[in-house]
């Protein structure tokens, strides 16, 4: 029996003496290795910027058999407007413009404008019927949202 509890107690300390050495060489081996590169882009949490746009559209000049269809075709009319306005507020907006003078008079004066880019995260914040016949809609848009947007696709 004593030969059996010494043969076993001789056993565990060779057994714990080699998870010793196998610990000891996975920390020195994790010591050896280079520092990872740290991720310096940081985003900070902004409060939200909401910048409103409103679009509007005439209700009578919407084609359409019935009120109700010119109203739902002068709410479509107002929103698209309302998004064509967020757009020039966040991508800016193209004029051409020309003056025509003869003997120092002007003649011709026009102006044409151009609105194009992307606008993603807005939501409707309001439609109302705007007296009897003008359909508004009111969009916002976080601009902290579309900086983090225009990041993420430039990276």
């Amino acid at each position: 029996m004593n030969n059996a509890k010494a043969s076993a107690l001789i056993l565990v300390g060779a057994l714990l003496a080699g998870c010793e050495t196998a610990s000891r060489s996975l920390v020195d081996f994790a010591e050896a290795l280079p520092d990872a590169p740290q991720n310096t882009t940081v985003v900070e949490a902004r409060e939200p910027e909401w910048v409103r746009a409103t679009g509007y559209a005439p209700i009578s000049l919407q084609s359409g058999k019935t009120k109700e269809h010119k109203m739902i075709q002068a709410m479509r009319a107002s929103k698209l407007r309302a998004y064509q306005e967020l757009t020039a507020i966040v991508h800016g907006q193209y004029l051409f413009g020309t003056t025509a003078v003869r003997d120092m008079v002007v003649q011709n004066d026009q102006f044409k404008t151009a609105v194009s880019g992307i606008v993603r995260g807005a939501r409707v914040v309001k439609t109302y019927p705007v007296q009897d016949d003008v359909y508004a809609t009111v969009l916002e848009v976080d601009m902290n949202q579309l900086q983090r947007a225009w990041v993420k696709t430039s990276q």
